[in-house]
């Protein structure tokens, strides 16, 4: 997380917001950040309401899809990381029929009902080439027709102070009487943040390290800074395990991480495989946190699978941070 400023606190004292497909918080603590109230939450996965239980004092409401939009509280912004399940949307338009029957419809449902001033809403970025294109331009036809003007980025994660590389879509509904007809997403900073950075000590992290005959890294792979002691901001590959397939690329500490993932197989499953100290290892759970732009204090599942799939299906929150940035400053949140 990055630290915020009180001019920017100043402007969300009051706000209300809703976080829908919850998962553990992620977008809650980007909100929280600015002092922004959370009014209502929503996420079915049992383990995840467990972990946003622990850090929130709060029970997040069950399956979306069975609560009344009347049971929503009023809110100013809308949040939801909504669930990139494969869908098929035919793109002829026909409004609610494209997308009833998929989660995204229960934002369109309860955004339609309450009108907040803002939508901020995340997903993979392949979600803008889902059924060539089709997919994205109906939500967004949708959106607009509900009462929004609709903006859209993919924005990587590695740019916006965690070493991650983590492309996602993040799109922002800003309800057209608001008058706002443009809305420039974060710019791109590059700072000298690489993995090894937010590693923990080695005696924490010894139950990771992959002992085994097939490690492969390729000495003549020199990784060394430019003229300003900076390594890129992306990953580098420096040696495999077994054939170099999904989960068996390792890379290195001086550079990104790659993309944390829910899912996937290999021995470097959902965190990838690290040259750390001349050792071989996956990520640890709490540095997964780090890269994810979580703080030190949030509380971890404490079974790994589970923590892995949490933080593979969570949103940056340093992304989400920068851009409610720019929402202040281009007068879209005026409260004072």
């Amino acid at each position: 997380m990055i630290k915020i400023e009180n001019k920017y606190k100043r402007k969300l004292s009051g706000i209300r917001f809703i976080d829908l497909f919850a998962g553990i918080g992620g977008f809650r603590l980007a909100l929280e950040s600015f002092g922004a109230n959370c009014v209502f939450s929503s996420e079915w996965d049992k383990y995840s309401q467990m972990v946003y239980k622990k850090n929130f004092n709060e029970t997040p409401n069950g399956d979306i899809t069975k609560i009344d939009k009347k049971n929503v509280p009023k809110h100013n912004i809308l949040c939801a990381g909504f669930p990139c399940q494969a869908f098929s949307i035919s793109g002829k338009q026909k409004g609610f029929q494209d997308v009833r029957g998929t989660l995204f419809f229960e934002i369109l449902r309860i955004a339609n009902y309450h009108k907040p001033e803002i939508l901020l809403l995340e997903n993979v970025s392949n979600f803008k080439k889902h059924n060539n294109g089709k997919t994205l331009k109906v939500a967004i036809s949708i959106l607009k027709n509900v009462g929004y003007n609709v903006f859209y980025k993919t924005l990587n994660a590695s740019y916006y102070g965690v070493p991650e590389k983590r492309e996602r879509l993040y799109i922002v509904g800003i309800k057209k009487e608001l008058n706002i007809n443009n809305f420039e997403f974060p710019k791109k900073s590059i700072s000298n943040l690489t993995l090894k950075d937010i590693l923990l000590p080695e005696d924490e992290v010894k139950k990771y390290i992959i002992k085994r005959e097939d490690i492969r890294i390729n000495k003549k792979k020199k990784v060394i800074p430019d003229l300003f002691g900076h390594y890129p901001p992306k990953p580098i590959r420096v040696g495999t395990v077994n054939k170099g397939g999904q989960g068996e690329r390792i890379y290195h500490e001086n550079g990104h991480a790659i993309t944390l993932s829910a899912y996937g197989g290999g021995v470097g499953a959902k965190t990838g495989l690290y040259l750390i100290n001349k050792k071989v290892r996956k990520l640890a759970p709490k540095e997964c946190a780090r890269i994810m732009g979580f703080p030190n204090h949030f509380i971890i599942h404490n079974i790994d699978s589970q923590a892995y799939k949490q933080f593979g299906n969570s949103v940056v929150i340093n992304v989400l941070q920068y851009i409610i940035i720019e929402l202040i400053k281009q007068g879209v949140i005026k409260h004072e």
